[in-house]
Parts: C-alpha cells; structure tokens; sequence
C-alpha cells in the first residue's frame, strides 16, 4: 500500500474564508448576477440596448488596451534608461 500525503489547499480557500466571515459580503456577491439579469429581461425589452451595450464594451476595451500599451510603453523606456 501507497502512503497518501495529503492535497495542499486551494490557494483561494485563506481568500474564500476571509470574504465568507465577513458581514455583508454575500449580498456584495448577489449585485452583479442581480444586475445581469436586470440588463437581460431590459434587453428582452428593448433590443437596440444590446447594440448599445456591445459598443460600450468595444469602447472600453479599446480605452483599456491604450492604458496598457502606454503603461509598458513607460516601463521599457525606464528598463532601457537604466
């Protein structure tokens, strides 16, 4: 017979218990299914909103991908500096 040592723990689990004896935080947890499901039946309701959301997405992504590139674009020129 094989000795079974045991399974480290999941690297999430010290986070998971920290955030489950907090109070409070198991409603800040149900906000954003509770706003997803407000922007799918508004969706149901009014389609052209999907239009709107897509290219809000669109947008912020592409604000988000010049924050990055300008971040390591910053970083290289301290990297090559030194």
């Amino acid at each position: 017979m094989t000795e079974r040592t045991p399974m480290p723990m999941c690297p999430m689990a010290g986070a998971c218990k920290t955030m489950m004896e907090k109070r409070g935080s198991g409603f800040t947890m149900l906000i954003p299914g509770i706003v997803l499901i407000l922007l799918g039946i508004a969706v149901i309701i009014m389609p052209q909103i999907l239009a709107w959301l897509i290219a809000l997405a669109l947008i912020m992504m592409g604000v988000a991908m010049l924050v990055v590139a300008t971040f390591m674009r910053r970083i290289g020129k301290t990297i090559r500096a030194n």
